[in-house]
């Protein structure tokens, strides 16, 4: 087993008449970022909070590189934690708040200037936290997670309070992270960002496990996930030649044809046959949004 693969197995946590987590079990992979996705109330906090030991399961187990996190001899070294924005001591400077975690867990001073240049508060390391955005305090936060240069990170809502550009620069760290071995788990609701961001998905709903995989099997297991789009002034004439073909055609509210069954280039092919000119084509692909509704549609949270 690799040191950075995380395990859950089973895990299931239950707050008197409510399931928060039922039966869950999932793998993430080193080397990729996996996100972690879904509904308000599906369990997502709770399952992060049991995979470091801070909830105790009911049932099942939660492993990082084959041990309990509560096991790990020096768990900063190994992994990397964010499930809130950072919090400090509000007259403590961003640079101080580090040195003293770093100092608590034996990690080298060198360690804070290192972190606060890859998360770009250098400027704001002698500022103290009350005056820190959410922004800054969501990159203090991941500075944080750093510190002991781990081969896993975890991380819950970490976009939270940042602005497009701080976005953009946090995908952009989270996948150099990975690119370099490392092993980056990520909650959140930004699911456009999460299309772009995620090599692989675990959704869940209620609890439950929904589906998981690379993100282009999730999207591509959609009946009709994908279809072709084409515009035509011959639309009657293009969809018998298409229905011939054993393709389902179907008109849009616009005026355009929706085509299943046949990719982009069998429909350019079967217009070229018929004769019938083309104003629009194109293969139309869902977007996470589109998929992570239609997957967790009923399935409310446990209550």
């Amino acid at each position: 087993m690799s040191d950075g693969q995380i395990v859950v197995s089973g895990l299931t946590k239950q707050y008197r008449n409510v399931r928060a987590v039922d039966n869950l079990s999932f793998t993430v992979e080193p080397g990729r970022v996996t996100g972690f996705l879904g509904p308000n109330g599906a369990g997502k906090t709770t399952t992060l909070r049991m995979v470091l030991n801070l909830v105790t399961p009911t049932a099942g187990n939660a492993t990082i590189g084959g041990q309990r996190y509560g096991d790990l001899a020096e768990p900063l070294r190994h992994v990397g934690a964010v499930l809130e924005a950072s919090s400090a001591h509000k007259g403590r400077t961003g640079a101080n708040h580090l040195r003293v975690i770093a100092a608590a867990a034996g990690l080298p001073r060198q360690r804070v200037d290192d972190v606060l240049a890859m998360v770009g508060l250098t400027p704001a390391a002698k500022r103290k936290f009350k005056g820190y955005s959410l922004g800054m305090r969501q990159r203090l936060g991941i500075a944080t997670a750093m510190l002991g240069d781990p081969k896993v990170l975890i991380l819950d809502e970490p976009a939270n309070g940042l602005d497009p550009e701080g976005i953009r620069w946090m995908r952009d760290l989270l996948k150099s992270l990975a690119a370099q071995g490392r092993t980056v788990l990520v909650s959140s609701h930004l699911l456009s960002e999460m299309q772009i961001l995620a090599d692989d998905l675990v959704i869940i709903a209620a609890g439950k496990l929904v589906t998981q995989g690379p993100v282009d099997q999730v999207m591509g297991s959609m009946s009709g996930a994908a279809h072709v789009r084409v515009r035509t002034p011959q639309a009657d004439a293009l969809t018998a030649a298409l229905t011939a073909q054993n393709a389902t055609v179907t008109p849009a509210e616009d005026g355009a044809l929706l085509v299943l069954g046949v990719d982009a280039p069998a429909v350019g092919r079967a217009a070229l046959a018929a004769g019938v000119e083309l104003h629009e084509l194109a293969t139309d692909r869902p977007d996470l949004e589109r998929v992570f509704l239609e997957l967790t549609a009923g399935k409310a949270a446990i209550r």
